[in-house]
């Protein structure tokens, strides 16, 4: 019932996609960042 249990993993596209989910997260709040600085700035 662990996460630490090997049978209990998610499998690897899984994975692969939660990745990629928690880089475009940090992508599109860096790009929102730099576009109220690109506003503010205006």
């Amino acid at each position: 019932m662990l996460w630490s249990d090997p049978e209990n993993e998610p499998p690897k596209f899984m994975r692969d996609m939660q990745a990629m989910l928690r880089r475009a997260g940090v992508l599109l709040a860096l790009a929102m960042v730099v576009g109220m600085f690109a506003v503010s700035a205006r």
